[in-house]
């Protein structure tokens, strides 16, 4: 029964030292002695647009001031900034892989020390785990938080990183300015060269056919045949007296042959103006048809160049901004490791699994007796 008890200390006591007295010890070597401080630069941003409109009380204070917050584009930053791209702007600028890599740094944290792979691919996986951008989707403010192992490092990785992001957001209002502009002078192009084929079309059936305006011409021939027609109508009646009161009078011949002439005249102007293919009344029609497509082509152009200038005030009204809230702060003292907290955690951890284990085995040996 003695020897029994005693076994079962000894193994009790090995189970100690194995989940709790073992793992502490390694807990206090490393992070008391071994483990790299972690500097961490933190800032804040808000992507806002003067269109968009928001509900927070941020958003209200923004909107106060002509703007508003777009969260829209908060998460294109955000994508951005844990992209490739971003941390290649990165490493070209200061050499961020270098610095994690950096031989000072303990094992455990340095990068590519464990598995010896320095690929880029591994490094992104590595750059994640210490940038990390946080959207409040109340306020659309951004929280980017960067760790490094010195605090210039720290800090000059989110400087960047805010530049790089406004650099973006930039290109994007640019982007999107040019598409709105081009489109619009494509459509302002397009309208000119239907309203100079319009007009050109219109001149070259006036030089054609010899009018300016059908309508105007066949007015002015109608108030001339109107004049003749007065003017045969005076004629004829004195020429009926002439012939009545004084037969033999020398100016009928005369009268006569003037009536012919107005006569004749008449029924030409008349014929000119709709009497034949080429008369005034055949040539209006394709005349208006002409007219009407040149001034519909006018009145688009005129519209076209409307949209244009309403694109180019759009584009500059649609701009989005990035605002820093909180510039980058560049730390004074390390906040990670939590020295104490992971070694009282390492000791509580231990003894829990000491606890369950040493209730299983002690389980087994009394099923087994």
């Amino acid at each position: 029964m003695i020897q029994k008890l005693k076994n079962k200390a000894r193994s009790i006591n090995g189970l100690f030292w194995l989940t709790v007295a073992a793992p502490t010890v390694l807990a206090v070597a490393y992070f008391g002695f071994m483990a790299s401080d972690v500097y961490i630069s933190e800032s804040r941003f808000v992507v806002r647009s003067p269109e968009k409109q928001a509900a927070s009380p941020l958003g209200m204070v923004l909107k106060g001031a002509g703007f508003s917050s777009n969260q829209g584009d908060a998460y294109t930053v955000q994508d951005y900034v844990l992209s490739r791209d971003a941390l290649k702007a990165l490493d070209d600028d200061f050499g961020i892989g270098k610095a994690f890599g950096n031989p000072d740094v303990d094992f455990f944290s340095r990068f590519a020390a464990l598995d010896r792979d320095n690929s880029f691919e591994a490094l992104h996986r590595y750059y994640q785990k210490k940038v990390l951008v946080q959207t409040d989707s109340t306020s659309s403010i951004s929280t980017l938080t960067t760790s490094a192992f010195t605090a210039e490092d720290a800090v000059n990785a989110n400087r960047k990183l805010l530049e790089l992001s406004e650099i973006l957001v930039n290109r994007i209002n640019e982007r999107g300015r040019q598409d709105m502009i081009k489109f619009a002078t494509a459509e302002v192009t397009q309208a000119a060269v239907k309203a100079k084929a319009a007009g050109l079309q219109l001149t070259g059936y006036r030089n054609k056919n010899g009018v300016i305006d059908p309508e105007r011409q066949a007015t002015a021939q109608l108030l001339q045949i109107t004049k003749m027609q007065d003017d045969l109508l005076a004629t004829t009646t004195q020429l009926a007296q002439l012939i009545a009161f004084t037969p033999a009078n020398p100016q009928i011949p005369a009268m006569e042959n003037r009536a012919k002439v107005l006569r004749a005249e008449i029924q030409k102007e008349n014929a000119n103006i709709n009497g034949n293919q080429a008369s005034l009344v055949n040539k209006a029609t394709d005349f208006q048809r002409l007219a009407i497509d040149r001034d519909l082509a006018e009145k688009q152009l005129a519209s076209a160049l409307v949209s244009l200038e309403s694109a180019r005030n759009e584009a500059l009204r649609q701009q989005v901004y990035l605002e820093r809230i909180v510039q980058p702060s560049k730390p004074d003292i390390a906040m990670e490791p939590r020295r104490l907290r992971s070694i009282l955690a390492t000791f509580v951890f231990g003894l829990v699994a000491w606890g369950v284990l040493g209730m299983l085995i002690a389980g087994v040996r009394e099923h087994q007796d």
